[in-house]
C-alpha cells in the first residue's frame, strides 16, 4: 500500500508522467521551414489558469481537436486538498468544463491524450487508513465530450500499479504504457501496448534490465512503425552512461545498447518514420541522437550551454515538420526557459526563448506549429 498523497509525492508523480557541437545558431531551414514568414517564434498570448487556483498536476492538448485537459490540485494550509479535472479552449485558454471536483483528500492526475482525442486521467482514492486504496483510470472519449465517458481497465492492473510513462503519439491507435508495480517485495516495471479506443491490450512485459527496473523512472517512447517501446536511463548513479532499451510489444523481445551522455535521462522522443530517437541527459548540456536500427548515435551540445545547469529536459517530436523540440529549463540562448529545436538529422533549427519559468512537459500542436508548456502562471502557449 502507498501512503496518502502529499504535494511532494504528487509533484514527483507528474514529472514521471508522468538531451551538439554547433558554434553558431543559424538554422538551415529546409523541410522544417516555417509555414508563414510572419509567424512569430516564442511565447504566445494564450494563458491557461486553473479554475480553483491550484497547481497543474498533468495536462495535455488534443492535436486533432480544439481542447486541452488539466488536473487542478490545490493544497490548503490546514492540509485540505481540492482536486479537479478541467477542460480548456486552445484558442482562448478559457476553462470550458469541470469534469470532477473532490474535496475529500482524493487526487486527480492527467496521464495524457492517446489515439484520437482520448484523454486518460487517474484518480487516487484515499481510504480511512490514509492509504491509497484504489486507482481508477477514467476516460474522456472524445475530449470535447467534456465529461468522463468510461473507466479504463487494463487487465494487468490492480491498486498497486502506477502509470509512470505513456507514449506521445497521438493519431496512432496504439499507445504504450510504462507501469510500476508498487508492492513489496515484488516491485517491478512492466510495459504493454493498448488500443484504448477498442479496449484491447497487448501482453505485460516485465523489465529485468537493472537500468529499467523500479526505483528508476526510465524515459519512455514508442516506435509506432515497429511497435517497439523505447526506454532510456542510467544505472542510478550521477555520472553513469545511459542505456537504451527496446521492447517489442508483440513478442516481448528485448535488446539494449549503450548510449551517450551522463546521468539521468530527462527526455526521450522517437521519430518512427526514420527510426530516430532523441534524448537529453542531466549531468551535461548535451542532446543525443540515435539510429535505433543500427544502434548507433552521436551527441551535440545545446546551443551555448555551459554544463548541467543548462541541461535539456523533456523532448517531444513533431511528425509533420519532422522536428525534435528539447525543453531547456535554464536557457542558454535567452532569459528564463527555452525550447531548442532540431531537425530529425540532429541539425539545430531555432530557439524558442522567453518562456518565463522552468517547465516539465511540452504539449505539441504540430498542425499549428505551436503548443503549450506548464510555465508560470499556468499553461503558456508558444509557437516555433
Amino acid at each position: 500500500m502507498e501512503p496518502k498523497s502529499s504535494s511532494h509525492r504528487l509533484f514527483c508523480r507528474v514529472i514521471a508522467v508522468a538531451l551538439f557541437s554547433l558554434p553558431c545558431f543559424v538554422a538551415a531551414q529546409t523541410s522544417a521551414a516555417r509555414p508563414s514568414a510572419t509567424q512569430p517564434v516564442g511565447p504566445g498570448n494564450v494563458v491557461v489558469s486553473t479554475k480553483f487556483g491550484g497547481q497543474i498536476f498533468g495536462f495535455d492538448v488534443d492535436q486533432n481537436g480544439t481542447e486541452g485537459i488539466l488536473a487542478d490540485v490545490r493544497l490548503f494550509n490546514n492540509g485540505d486538498v481540492l482536486s479537479a479535472v478541467e477542460t480548456f479552449d486552445l484558442k482562448t485558454g478559457k476553462i470550458l468544463n469541470v469534469l470532477s471536483k473532490e474535496t475529500n483528500g482524493d487526487n486527480d492526475i492527467v496521464i495524457g491524450i492517446v489515439g484520437t482525442s482520448t484523454a486518460i486521467t487517474e484518480r487516487e482514492i484515499v481510504g480511512a487508513n490514509q492509504f491509497v486504496d484504489w486507482r481508477p483510470y477514467l476516460l474522456v472519449n472524445p475530449l470535447d465530450a467534456n465529461q468522463f465517458t468510461a473507466q479504463w481497465k487494463p487487465p494487468q492492473f490492480d491498486k498497486n500499479d502506477i502509470v509512470i510513462g505513456v507514449s506521445r503519439n497521438q493519431g496512432n491507435p496504439i499507445a504504450a504504457f510504462l507501469v510500476q508495480d508498487n508492492i513489496y517485495p515484488g516491485f517491478n516495471n512492466f510495459v504493454f501496448g493498448t488500443d484504448v479506443a477498442l479496449n484491447t491490450f497487448g501482453p505485460e512485459i516485465v523489465m529485468t534490465d537493472p537500468n529499467f527496473e523500479p526505483y528508476l523512472y526510465p524515459a519512455f517512447a514508442l516506435d509506432t512503425k515497429t511497435n517497439t517501446a523505447v526506454l532510456a536511463q542510467d544505472a542510478g548513479c550521477q555520472y553513469c552512461t545511459p542505456d537504451i532499451g527496446m521492447v517489442n510489444l508483440t513478442t516481448g523481445e528485448f535488446s539494449q545498447f549503450t548510449g551517450f551522455g551522463q546521468g539521468t535521462v530527462n527526455g526521450l522522443a522517437v521519430d518512427s518514420e526514420d527510426g530516430t530517437a532523441c534524448t537529453t541527459t542531466a549531468m551535461d548540456g548535451n542532446v543525443q541522437f540515435y539510429d535505433l536500427k543500427t544502434q548507433t548515435g552521436f551527441t551535440v551540445f545545446l546551443p551555448g550551454a555551459s554544463g548541467r545547469l543548462q541541461s535539456g529536459a523533456d523532448v517531444e517530436f513533431d511528425p509533420i515538420h519532422k522536428l525534435f523540440l528539447v525543453g531547456q529549463p535554464v536557457s542558454s540562448t535567452g532569459q528564463g526557459s527555452s525550447i531548442q529545436v532540431y531537425d530529425y538529422k540532429g541539425n539545430f533549427v531555432e530557439s524558442v526563448n522567453g518562456l518565463s519559468s522552468p517547465f516539465t512537459y511540452i504539449a505539441l500542436l504540430p498542425k499549428l506549429r505551436g503548443g503549450f508548456v506548464n510555465s508560470t502562471p499556468g499553461l503558456r502557449s508558444f509557437t516555433y
